[in-house]
């Protein structure tokens, strides 16, 4: 006689709950698919990249790498930043990217759809801008979409002339005073964040050589780059989605082996750009584990940065990020992540930073689902 397991059956209520959830984001994908989506914001304020994602895109198990739709993101945020602030008489500039915030990774990508990727301008000081982008993954076999990514990034026009000096941004216009201020808000909110994460100062930790499986020195990995013609913009500095790139899979290296499992990135937190990173600098991309939970690890990934040519000028922290990722089983199914073993004082600090940076994007995650059942 032949045993059948049984098949798990969800109930009601989780078939209701799941069903809710896809129908909220095909909502979203159409919204921002047909441009009804807007935040407010001038008319040529707006600029979408197009593009069907094709093998070389993949990360190893077939899904689009994280670290190229950040690349994308980025080239859309630059390209409307550039143009808008190009738009009024003086110095020609280039908007280069300063931060980025917290960047969802909402649906996975696969071969063979397209990418759009939408730049909305939402918010402009005297001298940087917020760009809103979101991506929506389309199946042109099927017609369905899905909103993929949100991200919100901010940049700085410098002028062509003389990198160091940065122009002013030309002002957008406003359907609502509403709007203006909670811009005002969340610009205040990054500044402040962004002098505060600059004057960390802290070292990396060397790994420990052959140290215990699920501890922070066990799946500490690093990158070395040295930054060519091709990474770079018309100043000659390094193009923000391609430091963004190389961030993502140093993450991914790190989350791989402390779970030894297929894993993707879930989202990243606020990525901060310290310093320019010129042409012929060699790049140290170092990550780190700093905190787990059952479903998800927080790795805390650096970039140093070097002159090949002037070594007497020293290394310096470049960009500093926290990448978040889940581990999958071979269905793609979220697996428990394993415990992280830690050693040492400062270890257990940073971990209780991270879990407190787990705690309260929960509660927000939770609030803006509570807002989108009400609306």
């Amino acid at each position: 006689m032949r045993c059948f397991r049984p098949r798990s059956v969800k109930l009601p209520d989780e078939v209701d709950k799941a069903a809710e959830r896809q129908l909220v984001q095909n909502q979203q994908a159409r919204r921002v698919f047909n441009g009804d989506d807007e935040a407010g914001a001038q008319p040529g304020s707006k600029y979408q990249i197009t593009r069907i994602m094709r093998p070389d895109d993949a990360n190893i198990v077939g899904n689009v790498h994280g670290g190229n739709i950040l690349k994308m993101i980025e080239e859309a945020g630059c390209i409307v930043s550039t143009r808008h602030c190009n738009t009024q008489q003086g110095d020609r500039c280039l908007a280069v990217l300063a931060r980025v915030e917290k960047t969802e990774f909402l649906s996975p990508m696969f071969i063979g759809e397209v990418a759009h990727v939408t730049a909305d301008i939402t918010f402009t000081s005297k001298h940087s801008l917020e760009v809103q982008v979101k991506v929506v993954a389309e199946n042109i076999l099927t017609g369905a979409k899905k909103l993929s990514n949100k991200a919100a990034l901010w940049y700085v026009p410098c002028s062509l002339k003389n990198v160091d000096k940065i122009t002013e941004v030309p002002p957008i216009k406003y359907t609502a005073a509403e709007q203006e201020e909670e811009g005002r808000k969340r610009y205040d909110a990054q500044k402040l964040e962004r002098l505060e994460t600059k004057a960390r100062t802290e070292e990396v930790v060397p790994p420990q050589l052959n140290s215990e499986q699920h501890t922070v020195g066990f799946s500490q990995s690093s990158l070395i780059h040295l930054v060519g013609p091709s990474d770079c913009t018309l100043h000659d500095y390094v193009h923000g989605g391609v430091t963004m790139k190389l961030m993502d899979e140093v993450a991914g290296i790190v989350a791989a082996r402390h779970c030894n499992t297929n894993i993707v990135t879930a989202s990243v937190d606020a990525i901060n750009f310290h310093r320019k990173i010129k042409k012929g600098c060699v790049l140290t991309v170092t990550g780190r584990i700093t905190f787990v939970s059952n479903k998800s690890m927080e790795i805390e990934v650096i970039v140093d940065a070097a002159s090949l040519v002037e070594a007497e000028k020293g290394k310096y922290r470049a960009v500093s990020a926290f990448f978040t990722f889940i581990s999958l089983d071979k269905d793609n199914k979220p697996l428990p992540v394993p415990l992280l073993k830690i050693e040492g004082e400062e270890e257990r600090r940073r971990f209780e930073e991270g879990n407190a940076r787990y705690l309260q994007s929960k509660a927000k995650r939770q609030k803006e689902a509570e807002k989108q059942r009400q609306q």
